[in-house]
Parts: structure tokens; C-alpha cells; sequence
């Protein structure tokens, strides 16, 4: 991502590192919520809420890459709490800090360690964030670290990116290690959306760490 292009959904699928995404979620936070959520008709989160909630999800749990705070919205619709959020972007943390619905909020790279100890979380969930130019599949091993035996994974990967980016693969690599694996396809944006990706899909992926 060039340091002066604009915020929105076409610099966010050209990052290439944790730097960018650093700077770009930076510019983009106060105006998250009404420039993209609200003009696009974004929904994934309310998606990976409900595979959450009807695959019987509880807390703690911690939202991945928590942005300004949409999916825990959602999922205290659900009854379902407490809820964490870690982010890369410090910004987008202070937003969803306002919003008075997480616990606890820290900032945090996927690609590297997360300050948390092993086995901390009943449940893990992500909207957004495992795609191109934001975390890839080897990220799934520090999901594993920090989920509890029994714990439930609902996150939502790009289904262009799920097997071209080696998610596939990861999942594969992880059956030993998981139960009751689920990969439902579903929209990201509503009927409304007028976005040059309106009909994008994600992959739901939900299991069980065994």
C-alpha cells in the first residue's frame, strides 16, 4: 500500500504487511463504522456471530483483528460474553474501546505471539482478517496456543484466498488437533451493497480444538 492511498476497501486488499495495515487502519478508524460498514452493507460479522452462537460458542472470547468493535456488537446481541479484542491498530482499538462492550483490549500482531498465555480462551473468533495482505494460515497455530480443550474457532477467510493462500492446506494440517469441522460459504456484503465486491464470499471456518 502506497503511504498516500486513501483509506477503504481497495488499499486494505493491497496490503503486504503488518506495517501497512498499521498505517492504513490508522487513517481509516473514526470513519470506519459509516465509510465502510454502513455504505457497503458489510455483514460478515453478524455471520460469524450466528455460526458462533448456533454452534453453541461461550466466553471468554477473543475477537481477532476486532477492528472498531462490529462482531463483538453482534455478539452481545447473542448473549455471549465477555469478549476481548486484540487489533494491530491501536486506533481502531480507541474506537471500539468507546463502544463499552470488551473487556479487555490490547493491541497485538497475529504473526507473531500474542500476550497471552495457552489455553486462555473458551472461544476465538475473526471477521475480516485472515485474507490477502492481512494474516495468513500460519496464524492458525497461535489461534490453537491460546483456545482452551473444547474450545470453539469461528473465523472467516476469504474464499478467493481460502485455498490460493494455503488456508486449505493449514486446515488440512490441523485435523489431528481439531473436531467438528464446518466451511460454509456465505456472502459478505448484504443486498444493498453497491461495492465493486458485492458478491464475495467467506469461508466460515468453524471447529473444536480436540
Amino acid at each position: 500500500m502506497s503511504k498516500d492511498q486513501a483509506p477503504g476497501l481497495g488499499a486494505a486488499y493491497a496490503l503486504q504487511t503488518p506495517e501497512d495495515s498499521v498505517r492504513l487502519y490508522a487513517d481509516w478508524a473514526d470513519s470506519y463504522d459509516s465509510d465502510f460498514v454502513a455504505t457497503s452493507d458489510y455483514i460478515l460479522h453478524i455471520q460469524v456471530a450466528r455460526i458462533f452462537a448456533q454452534q453453541g460458542g461461550d466466553g471468554p472470547v477473543l475477537d481477532i483483528g476486532a477492528g472498531t468493535g462490529k462482531l463483538a456488537e453482534a455478539l452481545a446481541q447473542n448473549k455471549i460474553g465477555p469478549i476481548d479484542a486484540t487489533d494491530i491498530s491501536q486506533e481502531m482499538l480507541d474506537v471500539a474501546a468507546a463502544k463499552n462492550i470488551y473487556r479487555t483490549l490490547f493491541t497485538g500482531d497475529l504473526t507473531q505471539r500474542l500476550p497471552v498465555d495457552d489455553g486462555t480462551y473458551r472461544g476465538i473468533v475473526s471477521s475480516g482478517t485472515f485474507t490477502h495482505g492481512h494474516v495468513g494460515p500460519d496464524a492458525l497455530d497461535e489461534v490453537m496456543r491460546i483456545t482452551s480443550s473444547d474450545g470453539l474457532i469461528c473465523l472467516s477467510i476469504n474464499a478467493e484466498h481460502y485455498e490460493a493462500q494455503g488456508f486449505a492446506a493449514k486446515i488440512e494440517s490441523l485435523m489431528p488437533q481439531i473436531t467438528d469441522l464446518q466451511l460454509p460459504q456465505l456472502p459478505i456484503y448484504g443486498p444493498n451493497s453497491t461495492s465493486d465486491h458485492k458478491d464475495d464470499l467467506a469461508v466460515i471456518a468453524t471447529f473444536r480444538k480436540a
